[in-house]
């Protein structure tokens, strides 16, 4: 093979992989966009309070303010202001550190954990519902496919 063939193998896959994120990308923001559009309509909730929830329901003993934003990956002033506003509805609770004053966890309340047991099972529906033309072969290798590009990202 030529260098110049080479090339143009090159492009091609690169293009090829360029039309595969932005379709990704726009398939994404669709799905989003329903489920943040549904849990809204449903829950008169919306989706970084269903993510919070999600996370503190994977950590029954809570987690630190710092630990909850990098499982989110967002940063420490995003998470703040749902886990205010979740506090003031009883969804969460703050519980000092023991030997770390400035340190707090946060932790879903029982009223938490059934409201986000709730919606979390609506949340599986959706999701069903939405990647319906998926059978389970096809869902399992791409979810393959996407485990390889994070682990990939997180080796980075």
């Amino acid at each position: 093979m030529t260098a110049h063939s080479q090339a143009r193998v090159a492009s091609a896959a690169s293009k090829a992989r360029l039309r595969l994120w932005l379709r990704m990308l726009k398939s994404t923001r669709g799905v989003e966009a329903e489920l943040r559009e549904r849990l809204r309509q449903e829950f008169g909730s919306t989706l970084p309070r269903f993510d919070v929830m999600a996370a503190l329901s994977r950590y029954e003993a809570g987690l630190k303010m710092s630990a909850l934003s990098g499982v989110l990956r967002v940063s420490n002033g995003n998470v703040t202001g749902i886990v205010d506003r979740l506090a003031d509805d009883g969804i969460v609770v703050r519980v000092q550190v023991p030997g770390d004053r400035r340190a707090t966890l946060v932790r879903l309340t029982r009223k938490g954990q059934e409201e986000f047991t709730r919606q979390a099972a609506a949340h599986e529906l959706w999701i069903d519902e939405l990647l319906g033309d998926f059978d389970e072969p096809e869902a399992t290798n791409l979810a393959g496919c996407f485990d390889a590009i994070s682990r990939r990202e997180e080796g980075r």
